[in-house]
């Protein structure tokens, strides 16, 4: 294939289209492919039972070579490409007071400024968010979306937590194909190797969640990806630091305050300046602060529903990865006055789409329409409602308690209650990783309460759809072979 370029006196010439440098790999499954297929391949092309992926429009520009070195082949592999000198991957934390339209604006910073978001998760309460965003960009850059991101109205801190000590997860669904028989039981040995869980069993799928790394959840998708994922739906990552160090450590960005000198965005001391807007975890301070942040920076296990007339709608949107996506479906739900409950956003199965998973409170007719409105959206390929069928939900939540060397024991034995795991341990802290419904993580902080409690982070809910085609809602409202409506 050729295409036209111009040349340095202006005449268009043709040269062949560059083809990125490529190998042949013996698993298909590795993030960044697209569907797997076969085409045309030679004997030596094909030392395992596994196909290739072909490379999308979307990669043209990615180093790649055919296999084989021949010409003419359409069988590609992506190769991941290292981050351009200056440039890295960037943790930021964003603890903001939740309002209508706050997760519009602070997505819109990014978009405006064109900044790439690799990974976003938003743990959401009534009064409070706590948004954790994986930006790529150089020092300044992230520098100045944390001073843009710091002007917002409400935003209590913004921390920039890469040279921090601290630790990374994010949770995974997927839907897997899986026929009875050997490749079943292969796939259950997978699975168990990885520690994950079986959350659902079809005929001719199974479902499997797991919570890791970055590294893990990767290498994860790539063993899967040998037995076909039919559906994929992932949490950004979430991070806390680790020890005692909590969040509004020494330095942070906050917006000017009324009576400082200080530049807006400039790191500041939280300890010696309690006047602006960043308070310490414990609350205290002068009683001029009261009001909503006049409490720790503690997120709450749930959102409190309780009283609402309305029903919290799962909706499942597919969505390409363009800048400035997520800014037009979350601010399509703020011009219509929904309020969004819970968040969640990460890539799906195929190469340069991601899934949002949102829970939004509203009645059947409002909901609808919401949908259509959406589905206008340029990029946005799908829209599900998932309360039309049985689907599984879970999200992840990591929580930092106080622990003496006495305590230890009691919160290790209630991390196996509910089946959660500790992810790090200090003189005076316990951290503490559990997945589940928010029913289960409304039980846990209250058991843990009596510790005393210093940080939350949550995901947001991920769903798909049970292809078992039973839950415990869709039983509760069977009665024998008749089903109440």
């Amino acid at each position: 294939m050729h295409m036209p370029a111009v040349s340095g006196k202006g005449a268009v010439v043709a040269r062949p289209c560059p083809r990125p440098a490529f190998h042949a790999i013996s698993a298909p499954s590795c993030p960044g492919l697209r569907k797997s297929f076969s085409a045309r391949p030679t004997p030596s092309q094909t030392r395992g039972p596994l196909p290739l992926a072909r490379a999308s429009p979307d990669t043209r520009d990615t180093p790649t070579v055919p296999l084989g070195g021949e010409e003419g082949y359409d069988v590609y592999v992506y190769e991941a490409e290292p981050l351009e000198e200056g440039v890295a991957k960037h943790t930021l934390s964003v603890f903001v007071g939740d309002e209508a339209g706050m997760i519009n604006r602070v997505a819109g910073v990014f978009a405006r400024r064109g900044a790439n978001i690799e990974s976003l998760a938003v743990g959401l309460t009534q009064d409070k968010a706590l948004f954790t965003i994986v930006a790529t960009g150089t020092e300044a850059t992230v520098a100045n979306l944390c001073k843009q991101l710091a002007k917002l109205v409400n935003v209590r801190y913004v921390e920039d937590i890469t040279a921090s000590e601290h630790f990374q997860r994010e949770l995974f669904i997927a839907k897997v194909a899986a026929p009875p028989g050997a490749t079943r039981t292969e796939l259950q040995q997978v699975a168990e190797v990885f520690r994950a869980r079986v959350v659902d069993v079809a005929e001719r799928t199974l479902t499997l969640s797991a919570t890791g790394d970055p590294g893990k959840i990767a290498a994860l998708q790539r063993a899967l990806g040998r037995f076909g994922i039919v559906e994929l739906v992932r949490t950004g990552r979430i991070a806390l630091k680790r020890g005692e160090n909590l969040f509004t450590g020494p330095q942070v960005y906050r917006k000017r305050p009324a009576i400082s000198n200080a530049d807006a965005g400039e790191p500041v001391n939280v300890e010696a300046s309690m006047d602006g807007d960043v308070y310490t975890s414990s609350g205290s301070g002068s009683a001029a602060h009261e009001g909503v942040w006049n409490v720790r920076n503690v997120l709450d296990a749930y959102y409190e529903n309780e009283g609402s007339e309305f029903e919290p709608y799962t909706l499942l949107l597919e969505v390409q990865d363009r800048p400035g996506v997520l800014n037009q479906v979350t601010g399509v739900v703020a011009r219509r006055g929904y309020n969004v409950q819970s968040l969640a956003v990460g890539n799906s199965e195929r190469e340069g789409y991601s899934r949002i998973t949102m829970v939004v409170p509203g009645n059947a007719t409002g909901i609808e329409k919401l949908m259509k409105q959406v589905q206008k959206l340029v990029y946005v390929d799908r829209v599900t409602n998932l309360n039309a069928n049985p689907f599984v939900a879970r999200e992840l939540m990591l929580i930092k308690v106080r622990a003496t060397a006495a305590q230890r024991g009691e919160l290790l034995n209630l991390a196996q209650i509910f089946h959660g795991s500790v992810l790090d341990v200090s003189l005076t802290t316990l951290t503490i990783e559990v997945t589940g419904k928010e029913d289960k993580m409304r039980a846990l902080q209250s058991v843990l309460e009596p510790y005393g409690i210093l940080e939350v982070a949550r995901t947001g809910r991920i769903s798909l759809v049970r292809d078992s085609g039973v839950d415990t809602k869709y039983l509760s409202s069977v009665a024998g072979n008749k089903v109440m409506l």
